[in-house]
């Protein structure tokens, strides 16, 4: 059965109010997977306990996640030509509920991480599936509002992540993160089931090569991104050989798929300029966006003492205000040029990264929130056009091929930031505390006059104790500083790219 036996000829033909239906499923869907990538943080510590496991062990419960997502986003292609749209997002659905379940039950880190690989892999095919449904049922002079609207749950799914996680992890259980996955994902079932009614199959084949050396390929690189920071890198002996495995297997799979043109992981979709621009902006954009969203928990809680609550609060008005951003400007996005909008966004980004590079020790509320309202509104500028030019010069039977390659770009492109983030940090935070540090001599002046002030000597035990607390406190103040300024840096450089997009006449 084709695509058009069960889907509507037309898009017009979809009324108003099933179309609004349709938004919702498949953008409740998408939030309820986003969400999970980044709801576990702040439970981490109390899984530790309730497992049995150490700090480093337990973070195996996002890396089995991230690693599985990203193995089986490109198998979304394939797997929707076989089994339709439709069925395949049902069953992806159902199988994130059921494992969301069993993580909730699972009493060991080996069940868990188990438990969150198949996950993993359910939740997948969810996100590209969304948004090519999005770009079918609407007609092509309304993309932008369609990929505004989608654009709503794919910022406020993994920003609001933390917060949803802090408030449930605090006020009732932290397996609770797992089972308020339950009802939400009923009711997308629900919607999925009765109002999508796409389904897309089509006669297929199986390349085995080319899946298995994706499959080793991009599982390799994100287990390496993601436990890169934490083994020394390359001076590990598992990092470097799973590095050189992982980048074979990626030469090996990126050319096989450029030769057979197949549907498991199209990346010779990526002959597309568009697409081929809007992977490569959507990337750079990421690593910065999930850089950011990674260090600024650090910074609250370790740094400034905040609650794990408090914490989570204040990384909302970033999601929130992307959300409005695009809401209010949904009906105009298809009258303004998307280049504009994605600049407009990138210099938003950069602005409020540069506020956090004037960061001290006395920052109050106001300079923790100001700069977040400022990149979140950045956000929203940047998701929507730039997904709207994805998809702007690709055919319709293309519009999944797409999605999955612009979502894996996405993916990687947020692991890149975390890890290349983590690891500038680190050493950052270390170079500083040698700098600093190697002024605190007993000559050093300025040192005598404070063990005067305090009425003792720079000998004492209790004095010393103060100052290498102070010394660790500003050494990773400028750890901070410095690494939100490689990431304004980051931005920057994207805005170049924008000259490369090709706008397809409007009419086309």
């Amino acid at each position: 059965m084709t695509a058009a036996a069960t889907a509507p000829a037309d898009d017009s033909q979809i009324s108003g109010s099933k179309r609004l239906l349709i938004v919702l499923a498949v953008m409740l869907s998408a939030v309820m997977v986003l969400l999970d990538m980044t709801i576990a943080n702040v439970a981490l510590p109390h899984m530790m306990g309730a497992l049995g496991v150490t700090s480093e062990q337990v973070t195996w419960v996002l890396t089995s996640y991230s690693m599985a997502e990203a193995i089986f986003i490109p198998l979304a292609m394939y797997l929707s030509l076989k089994m339709g749209i439709r069925n395949l997002l049902l069953v992806s659905v159902t199988g994130f509920i059921i494992t969301s379940a069993l993580c909730g039950q699972a009493e060991s880190l080996t069940e868990m991480v188990i438990f969150r690989v198949l996950q993993g892999a359910f939740g997948a095919s969810v996100i590209p599936l969304s948004q090519s449904i999005m770009v079918q049922i609407f007609p092509a002079e309304e993309r932008g509002k369609a990929m505004a609207l989608f654009s709503v749950g794919v910022l406020l799914g993994p920003i609001l992540g933390p917060t949803v996680g802090g408030i449930i992890t605090e006020n009732m259980d932290w397996r609770w993160i797992f089972y308020v996955n339950l009802p939400v994902g009923m009711l997308c079932l629900a919607l999925l089931y009765f109002f999508v009614r796409i389904d897309g199959r089509a006669k297929t084949s199986v390349d085995w090569p080319l899946v298995f050396g994706m499959a080793i390929g991009i599982g390799l690189l994100q287990m390496v991104l993601d436990r890169g920071n934490q083994e020394g890198w390359f001076n590990s002996n598992m990092i470097l050989f799973s590095t050189v495995i992982s980048a074979i297997a990626l030469v090996f799979f990126i050319t096989r798929s450029f030769i057979t043109k197949g549907n498991i992981a199209p990346m010779w979709l990526l002959k597309d300029r568009n697409l081929a621009v809007s992977c490569l902006v959507m990337s750079g954009f990421s690593m910065g966006m999930f850089g950011i969203t990674q260090l600024q928990p650090m910074m609250l809680e370790q740094l400034l003492q905040y609650p794990v609550e408090t914490t989570g609060f204040m990384m909302a008005p970033r999601g929130l205000t992307s959300a409005i951003v695009l809401l209010g400007l949904a009906r105009f996005m298809d009258r303004i040029d998307s280049r504009l909008l994605i600049l407009v966004g990138i210099l938003l980004n950069a602005l409020g990264t540069w506020f956090m590079t004037q960061y001290s020790m006395n920052i109050d509320l106001h300079w923790v929130i100001m700069p977040s309202i400022i990149q979140g509104a950045g956000m929203g500028l940047v998701f929507a056009p730039l997904s709207k030019l994805a998809y702007a010069t690709l055919s319709r039977q293309d519009t999944v091929g797409g999605a999955v390659i612009f979502n894996l770009c996405r993916t990687i492109g947020g692991s890149f930031g975390i890890s290349i983030v983590n690891t500038y940090f680190s050493r950052t935070e270390q170079a500083q505390w040698h700098n600093l540090g190697a002024g605190l001599t007993p000559d050093n002046p300025l040192l005598q006059q404070a063990a005067m002030l305090k009425h003792t000597t720079i000998t004492n035990p209790s004095f010393l104790a103060q100052w290498g607390e102070l010394l660790h406190q500003q050494s990773t103040l400028l750890a901070f500083v410095y690494t939100f300024g490689f990431i304004l840096v980051s931005y920057l450089l994207l805005i170049p790219l924008l000259a490369l997009f090709k706008l397809k006449p409007h009419k086309a």
